[in-house]
């Protein structure tokens, strides 16, 4: 795998890493998909662009996030 030295990379320079996407996304396939890589970071891209970019979070990050979500922090931007 490639180093990252900022945020965003390429999506399919990260080589074969096992995107996946919740079972809750848009029928159409319109997600986000996430990707834990070997380094520990998380991959995250848009589903509707494969090759596109990827943002790199750590894990700290992104538990940080999905507590966030869990305790309603981001409901506003779903109405």
């Amino acid at each position: 795998m490639q180093h990252i030295d900022e945020n965003g990379i390429a999506a399919d320079r990260l080589g074969a890493v096992a995107w996946r996407k919740s079972q809750a996304s848009n029928p159409n396939g319109d997600c986000m998909e996430i990707a834990p890589l070997s380094s520990g970071e998380i991959a995250v891209r848009n589903s509707r662009d494969p090759c596109g970019p990827a943002l790199i979070y750590t894990r700290a990050e992104i538990a940080a996030f999905i507590a966030g979500a869990k305790d309603g922090e981001f409901d506003d931007l779903t109405v």
